[in-house]
């Protein structure tokens, strides 16, 4: 599966560490950036992954900031993204299987290493369970496009 993957300045070691531990399993790595600890405007990175998922080249992506809560926010405003900040294997086994997330935002100043490859692990193992999840996810999609769910 081929995965983008972008970080902060806050979790370019937290990148490097999820991007080698994907390429341990034989995913295809997308690293959009960044490479240094200079300070950086997520929104730019976030924007860029997403535009990764919405155009196909990527099937999944990850987003590494400090929190995790602005790239959540930043995420989640590009159409087709259905972002989830995730600091548990709980919150990424929902998100997968009830929610259908295509990325994944952790926060390297919240989790540790450890615990964040235990959540990108369930969070890929997590297959979507559709029927009145799917239901759920076509409601969440019909908001994005602006619509109202009032009857």
């Amino acid at each position: 599966m081929r995965i983008a993957i972008v970080a902060d300045h806050n979790a370019v070691r937290m990148k490097a560490r999820l991007g080698a531990w994907l390429t341990d399993r034989g995913h295809e790595v997308d690293d959009r950036g960044v490479r240094d600890e200079e300070i950086v405007d997520y929104p730019l990175l976030c924007e860029d992954l997403c535009a990764q998922i919405v155009s196909g080249p990527a099937q999944l992506g990850i987003v590494l900031g400090g929190s995790g809560s602005g790239e959540q926010m930043a995420c989640n405003k590009i159409r087709g993204i259905r972002a989830a900040l995730c600091h548990d294997t709980f919150l990424a086994e929902i998100a997968r299987g009830n929610n259908d997330a295509n990325v994944l935002v952790m926060g390297a100043k919240v989790i540790a290493p450890d615990a964040a490859e235990r959540i990108l692990r369930v969070w890929l193992a997590t297959p979507f369970r559709g029927g009145r999840h799917a239901e759920r996810v076509e409601m969440i999609m019909a908001l994005e496009r602006g619509e109202s769910l009032r009857r």
